[in-house]
């Protein structure tokens, strides 16, 4: 073969690589532009008030990025089956939301025992989370389950615990309702906001996990692939949403689309034989509540 020959099939070779090369490029591009995008910015997870089971964690998994974990026996419950199972959780890749029972209103109607019951709250949260090995810096939210405007005292309460949560290492966070209450002729509350504008401060404020199971905004009892954003709940200041809720309350999801079993309760779709009914929630961080 001759070298000039030679030269010009390289270089022929070469030009069609080039060419090759540019086309698959463009294919690429314009491949990826036909693709939906994803919604890197929110991830599922569910909560529950009794632990599933460790061999529930690996069938969850696969619809969740993280899990419920109560510092407290949850409401209605005397005694608490989540403690001791932060090591199987994490073993599985699950974030965690830490939860702490609140109190009442009617437990802290003077101011009293307002400060003292907020105080004594934040060190037991704290005191329980440092044994189950959850980092400082973690949040812990609160669960309130009253709705609407809270008394006075209550948010007296709320500082208690925020103060001293915040001076033993740990961050508040509150888990409270975002449904708008009606208070008369086009005057409208949520618990969110109400709490909000009593927040001491910008540096001092909570970090909001609100429940709206009102469809809409709710997409009822669904696990997308590409979750809604939590902003999309009615509180834009809220980085938690818990959109769905076991069992269902007709008078606020009778507009959902299908979803929810016969039985009222809304389950994982990896939970054929329905062992497990929770709640589904959307965040803007895998581990809401840095604990892992």
């Amino acid at each position: 073969m001759k070298p000039g020959v030679a030269f010009l099939t390289i270089s022929a070779i070469a030009a069609a690589l080039i060419l090759f090369s540019c086309r698959a490029s463009q294919q690429r591009d314009s491949q990826a532009k036909e693709l939906p995008a994803a919604n890197p910015g929110a991830y599922l997870g569910f909560d529950r008030n009794i632990f599933p089971g460790n061999d529930a964690l690996p069938v969850l998994r696969k619809t969740f990025a993280f899990s419920s974990y109560w510092l407290s026996p949850p409401p209605g419950e005397k005694t608490n089956t989540w403690l001791g199972q932060r090591d199987a959780l994490r073993s599985q890749g699950f974030g965690f939301l830490l939860l702490y029972r609140g109190r009442e209103s009617s437990e802290v109607k003077a101011y009293a025992a307002a400060v003292e019951k907020g105080t004594a709250d934040a060190r037991n949260a704290a005191s329980v989370a440092k044994s189950e090995g959850f980092p400082a810096q973690s949040i812990i939210f609160l669960d309130i389950e009253e709705g609407g405007r809270l008394p006075e005292t209550y948010h007296i309460y709320l500082r208690a615990w925020n103060a001293e949560l915040r001076r033993i290492g740990f961050l508040p966070g509150l888990y409270c309702s975002g449904i708008p209450v009606n208070e008369g002729p086009k005057v409208t509350i949520t618990t969110a906001d109400d709490i909000r504008a009593h927040a001491p401060s910008k540096e001092l404020a909570f970090v909001f996990f609100i429940f709206n199971d009102v469809c809409p905004p709710s997409p009822g009892c669904t696990f997308p692939q590409n979750p809604p954003s939590p902003a999309t709940g009615g509180i834009p200041f809220a980085p938690l949403w818990q959109f769905a809720q076991s069992p269902r309350r007709m008078e606020r999801t009778a507009h959902c689309a299908p979803g929810y079993h016969t039985d009222g309760n809304c389950y994982a779709p990896g939970d054929t034989s329905h062992a497990w009914f929770l709640d589904v929630n959307s965040a803007t961080s895998g581990d809401p509540s840095n604990g892992r």
